[in-house]
């Protein structure tokens, strides 16, 4: 018994010196990722009169309501034909600049040239009538005069007894005859001339029906829109061009009816334009006094300056100054952005603190915070800040 207890603590021992071994070896193993006690030095901050500062503020922010407008010409004219023809050619296409007085389009004259010719061979005849009139009036005041006197004469016969009854009665015959040949002459001549004067006005209205088969500008202007080509048939009413005439562009905007009364005419407001990317001032030159009844918005017209590039139909918005707010704003150069984080470095006692902030609308190169400051803190500006 002695003996088997022995070879056990035998065993026991040897098991205990292989798991020490093993425990050595693990440690010196794994010895090299362990850091040993002491302390790690915080990163070094720079020195506060070395960093380039800035201030948070409390600033009056104007809210501007953005209202939807389209670029508009001043003044515009719709050419229209003021008669039924065929288009035999247009001069222009859009874009192009036009002059006053220019040719635009021109209309089939044919038929127009067909009717001022028969209206000057109507002209014709009608002053031929008249001259042969005239010759007839002639005529017929030598035949009344002469009646009339033989008629005076016989009658003076008559009352002296030298004459009969029957000569006074045929001379009075003869002299009521000429009296009527001389009013008929008359009024051939008169109808005549009449005649005369309704030629002349086919003529003038010949000439003013194909004077429309020639339509120009009526102004200096450009070219928005070409609407017909030759071969169709132009009509009264229907639009041939669309022109921009000379007095610049404006915008038309609905400006919704709670904040019509801060808009009145003469006012400078700003138009910002998208795709020039600017901002211009215009000035408030018409009001539509009627708000439309579906989208509860009133038409409101602003001139605008005259900028190179820019065309009637462009999209702009007219900014409406509607309320003031005080807002703690921070210029961009104090942000710093790590994922989706935005932090600041305010200056303490102790140093620089690194704050995490909530920020809201860009204004021009400062931002505003919503939450982490409250204002006049100072702050320190990454890369080409404006120190202060």
């Amino acid at each position: 018994m002695t003996a088997m207890k022995t070879k056990k603590w035998i065993i026991i021992a040897l098991t205990g010196c292989l798991g020490l071994g093993a425990a050595f070896l693990l440690f010196w193993f794994f010895s090299g990722d362990v850091i040993s006690p002491g302390k790690v030095k915080p990163a070094q901050q720079p020195p506060l009169t070395d960093a380039k500062t800035v201030r948070a503020s409390i600033e009056t922010v104007t809210e501007w309501y953005d209202a939807v407008g389209t670029v508009q010409p001043r003044t515009r004219a719709r050419i229209e034909a003021r008669i039924t023809g065929q288009i035999t050619g247009v001069r222009v296409d859009a874009g192009d600049p036009v002059k006053e007085g220019e040719l635009l389009v021109v209309l089939d004259d044919r038929q127009l040239q067909a009717r001022l010719s028969q209206a000057r061979q109507s002209l014709k005849t009608a002053t031929a009538r008249k001259e042969q009139a005239g010759q007839s009036i002639n005529a017929a005041e030598a035949a009344f005069i002469e009646a009339q006197s033989a008629y005076k004469r016989v009658k003076n016969f008559f009352n002296a007894g030298a004459a009969t009854e029957q000569d006074l009665e045929q001379a009075r015959s003869r002299f009521l005859q000429a009296e009527s040949a001389l009013k008929r002459a008359k009024d051939a001549f008169s109808e005549a001339s009449s005649g005369v004067v309704m030629a002349e006005e086919m003529i003038r209205e010949a000439k003013i029906g194909l004077s429309y088969t020639k339509i120009n500008a009526p102004a200096d202007g450009e070219v928005l829109k070409r609407l017909v080509d030759p071969g169709d048939l132009a009509v009264p009413g229907k639009p041939l061009l669309l022109l921009q005439t000379a007095g610049g562009l404006r915008l038309e905007a609905h400006v919704r009816e709670s904040l019509i009364q801060k808009v009145h005419p003469g006012a400078m407001l700003r138009v910002e334009l998208a795709t020039m990317q600017k901002t211009v001032d215009a000035k408030v030159g018409e009001i539509i006094p009627y708000a439309d009844p579906q989208t509860r918005t009133f038409l409101v017209k602003a001139r605008l300056p005259d900028l190179p590039g820019l065309y009637p139909g462009m999209y702009g918005k007219l900014l409406i100054p509607y309320k003031a707010l005080d807002l703690v704003l921070i210029p961009k150069t104090a942000i710093e952005a790590v994922g989706q984080l935005e932090l600041v470095m305010v200056k303490t006692r102790n140093g620089w603190e690194r704050r995490y902030i909530k920020t809201g609308n860009v204004y021009g190169d400062k931002v505003e915070v919503l939450s982490g400051l409250s204002g006049g803190e100072t702050l320190k500006a990454r890369g080409r800040g404006n120190g202060q």
